[in-house]
C-alpha cells in the first residue's frame, strides 16, 4: 500500500536549507551528467527542490510532474522568480504520465516513490518515457527513524525498489546510502 500524500500546506518544509544536509540537489543533478539540451523529468516535483537545479543545467525542457496542482502553482511562481523559462508543469500521477515515448534523457523521482500506489507501473512509465541510454535517480527515505520524512512503516528498503526497477527493464548503476536517505542511480537500456 502506498503512503499518504505530502500535504501542500507544509510546502515550505521542502525548501528548508537544512534539507540540503540530507541530500544536495546539485550533487544529484551533477551525477546525472546532463547533455546540454537534455529534456528531463522531475517526478513528484513538489515546489521545485530538484526542478530548479535541473533547469540550470540544461537548455532543454524540464517536465515537472506532480499530482498536486497547488504544489505546481508554487513551483510555477518560483520558476518565474528565478527566470527558469524551460520548466513545464504537468499535473499527473506517476503511473500514467502524459508524455510521449522517448521524450526525456534524464529523470529524478525524489521522496515520492513511497507514495505511489503501483510502483512497477510507475517504473514502466519512467522506462517508456526515457530514451535508451538515459540516466536517472530515485531518492528515498532510509528505513530509519528520523525527524523528517514519512513514518518508518511507509519507508521502503532500497532492495525492494531495486528489484522492482530491474523487473521494469531499468539498469541499476549505483546505490548511495546516506544516514537518512538513499539514492539509486540508474540507466535505461543502451541503444545497440
Amino acid at each position: 500500500m502506498a503512503g499518504h500524500r505530502f500535504n501542500p500546506e507544509k510546502a515550505d518544509k521542502l525548501l528548508d536549507p537544512n534539507r540540503t544536509s540530507l541530500i544536495d540537489p546539485d550533487w544529484v543533478a551533477d551525477k546525472l551528467k546532463l547533455p546540454s539540451g537534455a529534456h528531463v523529468m522531475d517526478l513528484g516535483a513538489g515546489n521545485g527542490f530538484f526542478t530548479l537545479p535541473l533547469a540550470k543545467r540544461t537548455s532543454g525542457e524540464v517536465y515537472a510532474v506532480d499530482v498536486e496542482p497547488e504544489m505546481l502553482g508554487l513551483l510555477g511562481v518560483r520558476a518565474e522568480e528565478k527566470g527558469a523559462g524551460n520548466i513545464g508543469l504537468i499535473e499527473s500521477d506517476l503511473e500514467d504520465i502524459p508524455l510521449e515515448d522517448g521524450t526525456a534523457e534524464a529523470s529524478i523521482a525524489a521522496f515520492v516513490i513511497h507514495e505511489v500506489g503501483d510502483r512497477r507501473k510507475a517504473f514502466n512509465e519512467m522506462n517508456r518515457i526515457m530514451k535508451d541510454g538515459s540516466k536517472g535517480a530515485i531518492v528515498e527515505w532510509a528505513r530509519v527513524e528520523g525527524e523528517s520524512g514519512p513514518p518508518l512503516h511507509e519507508r521502503l528498503d532500497p532492495e525492494i525498489l531495486i528489484n522492482e526497477m530491474k523487473s521494469s527493464g531499468i539498469i541499476i548503476d549505483e546505490l548511495v546510502e546516506k544516514e537518512e536517505v538513499y539514492v539509486i542511480f540508474f540507466s535505461t537500456k543502451s541503444s545497440e
